[in-house]
């Protein structure tokens, strides 16, 4: 049996996500939403008729056939309903629609949510939604966006062709090759652009005829399931409602589920649970899994795909994104864990981590990954006392780990008093990009302090070369010209010859009579030296080098490396070999 394929909506707050879907299932989830945005994951299935009423005439023109029984739509606020439809390799979803604003462009959720889209490498095709808003558009009442374009006048259409070579173009910054849908040659290598309007509905038949084309074309080996087989599907959310207690709201992928069945999930600790199904709920047609209890039916089976809620004993511990299998073995427990096994995966170095969900903890877990940064601790539920303990070990070893990341989740009072008395950083946040970026600034700061510390504190390798003429005070102290002919060098730094043995200590540093903190490579200056006699253990040409002590050297060839050119790294070399030199008596 085909099923009908799991289309996940995603993109920007107000870039119209619910409104596309509204006027596809002519509801007004949007209209009863606070401020108009999506609140909540919701799943809404569109029959097979709904969607031939939409691009039916279209349909005859091309002779075109659709063979899917209809479209499962995924609604989402963000990230989350994607990163809780997850499987072992990948997600739930079989393709997704990126909603961008024409206006406004690719905003910050949108950039995020290309990126978790080439994460999990899930096809996507991008609408570009309200073209009704292009200065002088008017609504031709098709549903034909290209047949709308039509009747615009010249100025429009150019207006319509500059915001189409502006996205194009932000895609090929983000690493896509992309087009205006009618003019892809290859759906496997360009990504379509589909102009819409979820306002007046203008493209919504081109957007439909895409994504149904594009499943039935590239996706039918996976959309084939064994419909009498053990049901399979992902948690998206856990909630407890009047009347049937707590729920969990599932997009079933695979098989059949049945009232009474016993299933199988993974809890917050990654422990497998089980529960038994009392009621199986579907909302109604064209309706919605988020909507009041009035709006779905009760029924005996559900098969994939399709958006269910579940009523059952033991679902209180069901993590969101966790896998959900009908048990009918005794390798239930084996397959669940062997899903999320890698979820729970750590480092040896790295921050902490705790998320809501299994899908926040993956989709962060990876994106982690992908910028180089390390998770050393990760788990779900608020963060505790034991985290910010845990965060506070790795000050002394990995200062830049000492962080303790917050997704969609609170601190434990316990946690929120060892904070302020650990100066452990806590970085919480409801946006993953926004989490990232906030972890990366922290990094920067950081990183800038300790640089700032070490360079105040550290002998950095230094050469400099005695001036002929140049002597103008013999001893206590000698002050002499002199030419930096490598690295750096600052008052305070110990100098030996080439034999390691100490001429004296700089004193001060000037540079046309002025005092300076720093000379480096190439800078002719005068210096004051504690210790030396002119003329005895410093001659005109000779060369003098800083003194690095083994704990800077350690220091400059381990973590700080990056604060030294080629040319440093060479004469550090030389001063380490001379130190190693003297200590032998040669």
């Amino acid at each position: 049996m085909i099923r009908q394929p799991i289309i996940v909506v995603m993109g920007h707050v107000d870039h119209g996500k619910t409104s596309l879907l509204d006027k596809i299932r002519s509801s007004t989830v949007a209209a009863r939403e606070a401020g108009g945005i999506t609140q909540h994951i919701g799943a809404s299935e569109v029959p097979i008729d709904a969607i031939e009423k939409i691009v039916g005439p279209m349909m005859k023109n091309t002779g075109a056939k659709i063979t899917l029984p209809g479209l499962l739509f995924i609604d989402t606020p963000g990230h989350e309903a994607f990163t809780n439809l997850r499987k072992r390799g990948g997600s739930v979803a079989d393709i997704a629609i990126l909603v961008v604003d024409i206006s406004k462009g690719f905003e910050p959720q949108t950039i995020e949510a290309i990126e978790i889209l080439k994460e999990y490498k899930t096809p996507f095709i991008v609408a570009a939604n309200k073209v009704d808003l292009v200065t002088g558009w008017i609504n031709s009442k098709s549903n034909s966006v290209m047949a709308s374009l039509k009747t615009q006048n010249a100025y429009v259409q150019e207006e319509f062709q500059n915001r189409m070579y502006q996205m194009i173009g932000k895609l090929s910054e983000l690493g896509f090759t992309s087009e205006l849908f009618n003019n892809v040659k290859d759906f496997k290598k360009e990504l379509a652009i589909v102009p819409i309007s979820a306002k007046t509905g203008e493209g919504l038949a081109e957007l439909l005829m895409m994504v149904t084309g594009l499943a039935q074309r590239f996706l039918e080996a996976e959309l084939k399931i064994e419909v009498n087989g053990p049901g399979k599907g992902s948690i998206l959310e856990k909630k407890e409602v009047r009347g049937l207690g707590m729920t969990i709201d599932v997009v079933l992928y695979d098989g059949t589920l049945r009232v009474n069945d016993n299933i199988a999930f993974a809890n917050a600790a990654g422990k497998v649970q089980v529960a038994k199904i009392k009621a199986l709920l579907k909302p109604r047609p064209l309706q919605e899994i988020r909507e009041s209890s009035s709006k779905f039916y009760n029924v005996d089976f559900a098969s994939a795909a399709s958006g269910i809620k579940i009523s059952g004993n033991g679902l209180e511990e069901a993590m969101p994104g966790s896998p959900i299998v009908q048990i009918v073995d005794d390798n239930y427990e084996k397959d669940i864990i062997s899903e999320i096994s890698e979820v729970f995966d750590t480092d040896k170095k790295g921050v902490i981590l705790k998320a809501d969900s299994i899908g926040g903890l993956e989709a962060i877990s990876r994106l982690l990954k992908s910028a180089g940064l390390g998770i050393s601790k990760k788990g779900i539920g608020n963060v505790t006392k034991r985290d910010i303990l845990d965060a506070f070990t790795l000050n002394a070893t990995e200062p830049l780990n000492a962080v303790v990341l917050a997704f969609n989740v609170q601190l434990d009072e316990e946690a929120k008093e060892a904070e302020q008395s650990s100066g452990v950083k806590v970085i919480q946040g409801t946006i993953i990009y926004k989490l990232l970026d906030d972890y990366k600034l922290f990094i920067e700061d950081k990183r800038k302090n300790i640089v700032g510390k070490v360079e105040s504190s550290t002998v950095f390798p230094g050469a400099v070369k005695a001036l002929p003429n140049s002597f103008f005070r013999v001893s206590n102290p000698a002050v002499f010209g002199v030419e930096v002919i490598g690295g750096r060098i600052k008052p305070g730094y110990t100098l030996i010859n080439e034999t390691g043995e100490i001429v004296g200590k700089i004193k001060e540093i000037q540079r046309d009579k002025s005092k300076i903190d720093m000379a480096k490579k190439g800078d002719e200056i005068a210096i004051s030296v504690d210790g030396p006699t002119l003329g005895r253990q410093v001659k005109e040409n000779m060369v003098l080098y800083t003194r690095v002590t083994d704990g800077d050297e350690r220091l400059l060839q381990g973590n700080f490396a990056n604060l030294l050119d080629d040319n440093e790294k060479e004469l550090l070399k030389k001063i380490v070999a001379i130190k190693k030199m003297s200590k032998r008596g040669v």
